[in-house]
This record gives C-alpha cells, sequence and structure tokens, in this order.
C-alpha cells in the first residue's frame, strides 16, 4: 500500500507525456481573416444608372419562382444612382404583365466570388407587401440537377414588410432549403430598419458562412461533410443580388397594401473584401 501514490503519479506522468504529444500532433483549426481594404465595391459617387461595369439586371415578370407580383425592369425609375446612392424603386404601376414595377441588380460576370466578407449599408423598405433581400447565389451550375437549391444560395439580408424590423439570414442547398422544412437561418430585430442606415454582412470561409447585422453575427452555418454537395455547395463562386419583390409566397402572405408605394431601398454602399487564411 505505500507505494499507491508513487505509482499513481508515475502513471498520471505517463498519461500527460501521452496526452501531451498527441496534443501537439493534431493539426490546428484553420483560422481566417478579410483584407482591410475592399478588391470590389460600389461607393454610388455617381449619378445616374448603375455602372454597367459592375450591374446586369434580370427581367421579367414570370413570378421568379416565388409567386412574385412585379415586373424587373433596367428603367432608371426602378434603379438609379442619386445623392451618394443607389436606388433601387417598387412602383405600384402597371409592367409587362404585372401591376407592379421593381428592379434586380445582379453581379454575375462583373463581380464573382469565392470567400470573403461582404458588406452592404442599406436602408429598406417598409409596408406590406415589400420583399427586399441582399444575396448571391452561384455563379455557374455545378451540383445536381444544376439550379436551385443545388447549387446553393446565400441571403446575407431577407426583409418582409408585414413583419417590420425582422431581418433574416439564411442558407440554402439541396439538403436544406425551406421546401423541404429542413431550412437553415436565423433573423434578429433591428431597430429603425426602415428609417436609418443599417450594415448587413457576410463572412464566407471554405469552413462556414456567417451573417450579420451591425458588426453581430446573428446565424452561423458551418460545413459538417466536407464531400457532400447536397450540403456545402460553397466552394464554387457566386454573385450579388440586390432587388425589392413584391408579394410572392413570403412577402405576400398577408397581401399587399397598395396605399405604401412607392418603397425604395437605397444602398450607400456595397464592399468585398477578399479572404486571407491565416493558419
Amino acid at each position: 500500500m505505500p507505494r499507491t501514490a508513487p505509482f499513481f503519479a508515475s502513471f498520471l506522468y505517463v498519461f500527460f507525456i501521452a496526452f501531451s504529444g498527441c496534443s501537439q500532433s493534431m493539426p490546428a483549426a484553420p483560422q481566417y481573416k478579410f483584407a482591410t481594404t475592399p478588391s470590389w465595391q460600389d461607393e454610388f459617387d455617381y449619378s445616374g444608372k448603375p455602372d454597367p461595369a459592375k450591374w446586369s439586371y434580370n427581367l421579367g415578370d414570370h413570378g421568379w419562382g416565388n409567386k412574385e407580383l412585379e415586373d424587373y425592369t433596367d428603367k432608371t425609375e426602378n434603379a438609379r444612382v442619386e445623392n451618394g446612392q443607389l436606388v433601387i424603386e417598387a412602383l405600384k404601376k402597371k409592367s409587362g404583365k404585372a401591376d407592379y414595377s421593381s428592379a434586380r441588380l445582379v453581379s454575375k460576370g462583373k463581380g464573382d466570388f469565392l470567400y470573403g466578407k461582404f458588406e452592404i449599408k442599406a436602408r429598406l423598405p417598409k409596408g406590406r407587401g415589400t420583399w427586399p433581400a441582399i444575396w448571391m447565389l452561384a455563379s455557374e451550375n455545378n451540383y445536381g440537377n444544376k439550379g436551385w437549391p443545388d447549387n446553393g444560395e446565400i441571403d446575407i439580408m431577407e426583409h418582409v414588410g408585414f413583419d417590420q424590423n425582422r431581418v433574416h439570414g439564411n442558407i440554402h442547398t439541396k439538403a436544406f432549403n425551406h421546401s423541404i422544412g429542413t431550412n437553415k437561418g436565423n433573423n434578429v430585430m433591428i431597430e429603425n430598419a426602415s428609417g436609418a442606415f443599417h450594415i448587413y454582412a457576410c463572412e464566407w470561409t471554405p469552413d462556414y458562412i456567417s451573417i450579420l447585422a451591425d458588426g453581430k453575427e446573428y446565424f452561423r452555418f458551418t460545413k459538417e461533410n466536407a464531400y457532400q454537395w447536397q450540403e456545402w455547395p460553397f466552394d464554387k463562386p457566386f454573385h450579388l443580388i440586390l432587388n425589392i419583390a413584391v408579394g410572392g409566397g413570403w412577402g405576400g402572405q398577408k397581401g399587399v397594401d397598395d396605399s405604401i408605394f412607392p418603397q425604395k431601398m437605397e444602398v450607400d454602399y456595397v464592399r468585398v473584401y477578399p479572404l486571407v487564411q491565416k493558419k
């Protein structure tokens, strides 16, 4: 019995050395940071149509898969730069086959990104029936059925006017999307979302996607299965989209109040900071 204490101490010492050696051999988890200077940006320090070197338009009145009620146009009454801001404006005005007009700007082919930090300073529209969004889609179809949701979607900010001041961040993939009830996302209340400018951001790395509002993270989606594109198709370039939808499956859940129009989403800047990996 007198040998018990020394024996136990020796055992602990051997265990500590073995465990320390094992710990030191384990690779450290990667840490990420982002450059302090944007690699792509639009400060909207000009007037007229959005810069054609950076933005194109999605056009049409076919509902966009969401039963939306607007016709997206490239007219300056729906999208323009004035007073140092991009203005996307939804109007109660007959356009095409639709009773409303709006705009949907895309950076595809002019700003395609693989990873990075995306910051958009914006003031949102308000009123029942509005559905503004700041989001991203894959620039090419590489996976599955070559469309949505197989190739992924990143929602940096979505807002529905019937739920004022609540903004949403989401991701959509083949495995995780609202159409099958497996959507991954979260929401947060933003004080005066339609009366003041706020910064909506996304940090996208090879291991996670983080969604932030005014510098505070409120949703993070982490890659769990490295080789399953059904869960993580976020290893290919994506592009930015800025739009206001009217009505639709979500935005129109409580109808559309025609008395609110016109409604604007104003964007002070869009900045993309490239990823710098630090190990």
